[in-house]
């Protein structure tokens, strides 16, 4: 597995303050109960309408969108939320201009580029070459930026020698890979995802979720469709939920995934109501208290036998997703995690201490250096880190021109089973300003272990204790 490094251009295009405008639009598909009524649509319903004098269909009509209107502005990051059926995609088409609206206006400010169904576009006669070229075309750029462009796209997909074999022998996986590295190197202006970062592996999705942040740090407009409540509050800066096809609500993306989740679970009495708390905006997403079942137990945790395991090594567990900034005097090499007996390990065990390690080589003098580290989600979410000072005032005065820093911090692995990444960093003084010498994004990653009796859910351990009370019905 390659891994790709990325100089990190920090430069921001200027560019019209509105990326999309959705107006008034609605979508109406025409359903036909039997093959036979399409016929019968396209040749009697004339005939029978004229004489009829009004309107004969052998269809019914289905409102995939229903009057939806918002706004998104340039650079900003909206997530788009709601059960299957609700619309989603239809929006998402539509403003990408491959389906057609039946009312209403979108008007786009920007190349988009969408990850919608990703392979779909693809012909499966032709080479993996050849459907680069081809949909580097749809994308707008020229046969020149493709072949500018073909080495990191190439690099991107990481498939090998089957970039020169025909797609219909790929993978669902390979052809994914294909498709994303095509689409993220059109340099969009506005990026639209639809579920697209839930195939592939961890290694690959954290890949793809790195490229999607350099994107938006660029100033890129990101429209992003997922079922996953978290994606949406970790990735957006706001939120809309669509149920029905009609636009309930929108705003920040706790807000509006919380009460999309009160009325997915919602029993189907109280469906309708809670739908209509959410138009008229008279539904708190406060939790209601949980009921104290803490009295005269035993606590079930103790109850749970203790599996013995051990650390391990995996070499083939390395980011393909290392993002390096411009170095400024410093410079990160080798980071790892290692046990506290100094054995470099990348497999983890929940709950016991390790060290995260990195060498800083310096090739100038250097005032007030302070070091850090931090850890992500696959998604990349920032679930924590440290600096080596609190303060610039408590930083290291001075690192002369050819001296190397070992940097140490030691942690606990208080993380539920799953991949993570980390990231390193050097601050110093440059012109009298204190910013980055150096810093990797994904420098490194590990794995904490699946445990047989792990009782802990989402992303963090805080080591609850679970116990149950069994009182007699009265």
């Amino acid at each position: 597995m390659s891994s790709e490094m990325i100089t990190v251009d920090e430069s921001v295009a200027p560019a019209a303050p509105l990326a999309i405008r959705v107006e008034n639009l609605s979508k109406c598909f025409h359903i036909y109960e039997r093959p036979r009524h399409r016929l019968q649509q396209l040749v009697l319903a004339p005939i029978k309408s004229r004489l009829k004098g009004s309107a004969v269909k052998y269809y019914r009509d289905f409102w995939a969108l229903k009057d939806i209107n918002f706004e998104v502005s340039r650079g900003e990051t909206v997530g788009i939320i709601g059960k299957n059926g609700s619309g989603k995609s239809t929006l998402l088409q539509i403003i990408c201009g491959t389906l057609a609206a039946s009312q209403g206006s979108v008007e786009v400010n920007g190349r988009i580029a969408a990850l919608l169904e990703l392979g779909s576009g693809f012909n499966p006669d032709f080479t993996g070459r050849e459907n680069v070229y081809l949909n580097g075309t749809i994308l707008g750029l020229s046969r020149q930026e493709i072949e500018d462009r073909f080495a990191e796209i190439e690099a991107f997909a990481d498939i090998g020698d089957f970039i020169d074999q025909q797609v219909k022998s790929y993978s669902s996986g390979m052809a994914v890979r294909l498709a994303f590295a095509v689409a993220i190197n059109a340099d969009p202006e506005i990026l639209i995802v639809d579920e697209a970062l839930s195939v592939g592996d961890e290694l690959f999705q954290r890949k793809c979720f790195s490229r999607i942040e350099a994107i938006r740090q660029k100033g890129a407009t990101i429209l992003f469709v997922s079922h996953a409540g978290s994606a949406i509050v970790e990735l957006c800066d706001r939120a809309i939920l669509l149920d029905s096809g009609d636009k309930l609500t929108e705003g920040a993306p706790k807000q509006v995934v919380g009460n999309y989740q009160k009325m997915l679970y919602a029993t189907a009495d109280r469906r309708a109501i809670i739908r209509q708390q959410i138009i008229d905006g008279d539904l708190s997403t406060a939790s209601a208290p949980e009921p104290n079942n803490d009295k005269n137990t035993d606590d079930i945790a103790q109850a749970q036998p203790v599996i013995e395991m051990d650390e391990s090594y995996d070499p083939g567990l390395k980011p393909d997703s290392t993002i390096e900034y411009q170095d400024h005097g410093a410079r990160i090499r080798d980071p790892g995690v290692f046990t506290q007996s100094g054995v470099r390990v990348n497999n983890l065990v929940r709950g016991r201490r390790y060290l995260y390690r990195y060498a800083v080589d310096f090739s100038r003098d250097c005032e007030r250096v302070r070091f850090s580290m931090l850890i992500k989600t696959v998604s990349g979410a920032e679930l924590g880190g440290a600096m080596s000072a609190a303060s610039i005032g408590e930083s290291v005065a001075l690192v002369e021109n050819g001296k190397t820093v070992e940097v140490q911090f030691k942690f606990t692995c208080n993380l539920t089973p799953g991949l993570y990444f980390l990231n390193a960093g050097v601050i110093g003084l440059t012109n009298d300003t204190e910013t980055f010498l150096h810093r990797a994004l994904d420098a490194a990653a590990f794995r904490v272990m699946t445990e047989p009796n792990c009782l802990a859910t989402s992303l963090v351990d805080f080591h609850c204790s679970p116990t149950l009370n069994f009182v007699q019905g009265q």
